[in-house]
């Protein structure tokens, strides 16, 4: 059984049905030669291993399938039952012994962006096997966590984690789509956390207009979770992959900033939320430099998947050329676009009331 998968190259080569979307995917922009922090993969195995524990017979799931998507009463209820469960369960020796080893491993980690310490801070990030297709996003359906410090910690985060494959919005998502449980599990990516100077996502075509010969970059100042959570307007760019060009630029009033700092023992989140110092708020978290970088790696990660991406980056501080200071934290497809590329669901019909009509078979 292998519980922790390293996360190198051959992490893609695992498949998701051993490390789930993200680390497939971290795995796979690894390989592709992005910077990507290093880390490890807790299985789907682990996962197995203790859903086994807690619902052997796999009744909780098959009572999750069996409920129709508009119950939303029901699916909070159940779904709520269910994370208790999993973050209450006990781990299995095995699997609690695996992943405080690839923790301690983290520590000696060759990294260049952060400090050998012997209690590493880590993030802590969901990897469904659902997540991140091309036909469906679950992106901020499951859980992850930043800064987490501490061998008890990583353990009791890995189990959240796990237990967000149960969130309300995740669990309603899968009943819509009509996914069978059984195919749903949880591997969760353990990572060294990073102090980027600007964070943000980039799309390799348009989410606007759905351009293929553009970058769209949007970022702010210090984590990411500022964009993702909505605390700011990011400033945003698009670049021509023809010219190269920056074709259109918008520095946005940036009014919070989330940073990150090692813990030095004191008991005060590692991850901050701050009102954004007053010389940062309107000036561009990017510069020229760094914009034509990111853009140059976005066209990477886009010819190794052959599809256009979604991607989450970030730029440390320092001195060295832009491209050096770049690291790829996620890449998933684009999905917007892509499923208005969809042949559509139905036929047209002449009037709207027929297609309510047809759902309870009357003729039309």
């Amino acid at each position: 059984m292998t519980l922790v998968v390293t996360l190198t190259a051959g992490t893609a080569e695992a498949g998701v049905s051993v490390v789930g979307g993200k680390g497939a995917s971290l795995g796979e922009l690894t390989r592709a030669g992005a910077a990507v922090p290093p880390g490890f993969v807790v299985t789907v195995e682990a996962f197995a291993a203790v859903m086994a524990a807690i619902d052997p017979d796999g009744a909780q799931r098959a009572e999750i399938e069996a409920l129709p998507a508009a119950d939303l009463a029901g699916i909070a209820d159940l779904a709520a039952r269910v994370r208790a469960l999993v973050v209450g369960a006990a781990l299995p020796a095995d699997v609690a012994a695996a992943i405080g080893s690839g923790y301690a491993a983290l520590a000696g980690a060759p990294d260049n962006r952060a400090p050998d310490v012997s209690v590493p801070d880590v993030a802590v990030r969901s990897s469904a096997t659902v997540e991140d297709s091309a036909e469906a996003s679950f992106a901020g359906l499951q859980d992850s966590y930043l800064g987490i410090s501490g061998a008890a910690a990583v353990l009791e985060h890995v189990r959240r984690c796990w237990a967000s494959l149960y969130n309300d919005e995740s669990v309603a998502y899968r009943r819509r789509l009509g996914l069978p449980e059984a195919g749903v599990a949880m591997a969760v990516v353990v990572q060294r956390m990073v102090a980027p100077r600007a964070a943000g996502v980039m799309f390799t075509r348009s989410p606007v207009t759905g351009d293929r010969s553009v970058v769209a970059i949007e970022g702010t100042w210090g984590l990411g979770s500022a964009l993702v959570s909505g605390d700011v307007t990011p400033d945003s760019w698009v670049i021509s992959k023809i010219t190269g060009e920056i074709t259109t630029r918008r520095v946005s009033a940036k009014l919070k900033i989330h940073s990150y700092t090692r813990n030095e023992g004191v008991a005060s989140p590692l991850v901050q939320v701050a009102d954004m110092p007053a010389a940062l708020r309107e000036a561009p978290c990017l510069t020229d430099d760094e914009i034509h970088a990111l853009a140059a790696v976005a066209r990477q990660v886009e010819a190794r998947y052959g599809a256009p991406q979604d991607i989450e980056w970030a730029v440390l501080d320092g001195d060295a050329p832009a491209g050096s200071r770049i690291v790829l934290l996620q890449s998933r497809p684009e999905t917007v676009w892509a499923a208005r590329g969809s042949p559509p669901a139905g036929a047209p019909r002449p009037r709207a009331a027929d297609h309510v009509l047809a759902l309870f078979g009357k003729p039309l």
